[in-house]
């Protein structure tokens, strides 16, 4: 549970998000809580349109009490550009907003006032698909040194008929 206030005019956007076939942005408003911090609070996602105007999305004032999942932030892919235009970040990167943040992520909303459509699930690999992974690779490793010890074989069985050339005298 977080409790604070929204910042609604350093509200920014996530750019080129989907949902359900919908183009739109993700919301990001920081929150200042009663301590004085600052978190970042991913509110979901608004469906826009195909022009690249400022959105407009109504964010609650006052008192808050929040409720989501944490995502600490993380190296994202390379950027091949500026991450900011605007408004519009191509990336969550902390470095957009003038504010200290009390921790190095951002909330997923997931229940309390200012709560958009629910686009965000974790990404999380199950430990089955390690296993499957690790199986494959061993398997393959396994396919080549067969390959190798067959070749070999092949290779020594087939060295003495092979003839020697001489350089021409």
């Amino acid at each position: 549970m977080l409790s604070g206030e929204y910042l609604a005019d350093h509200t920014l956007f996530l750019d080129n998000r989907t949902l359900d076939g919908r183009l739109g942005v993700a919301v990001l408003t920081p929150l200042r809580d009663e301590q004085g911090q600052y978190w970042l609070v991913q509110r979901g996602f608004m469906a826009t349109d195909m022009g690249r105007g400022t959105p407009e999305v109504a964010t609650p004032a006052g008192e808050v009490t929040l409720r989501g999942q944490w995502q600490t932030e993380s190296e994202g892919a390379p950027l091949f550009g500026p991450n900011q235009e605007g408004l519009r970040l191509q990336r969550i990167a902390l470095e957009a907003w003038d504010h200290e943040f009390a921790f190095a992520g951002w909330l997923h909303l997931v229940e309390g006032p200012g709560m958009l459509e629910a686009w965000w699930t974790p990404n999380v690999m199950p430990p089955s698909r390690h296993l499957g992974y690790a199986v494959q690779w061993w398997s393959l490793t396994l396919a080549a040194l067969i390959a190798m010890v067959i070749g070999g074989r092949r290779l020594t069985r087939d060295a003495p008929r092979l003839p020697l050339s001489k350089p021409d005298e």
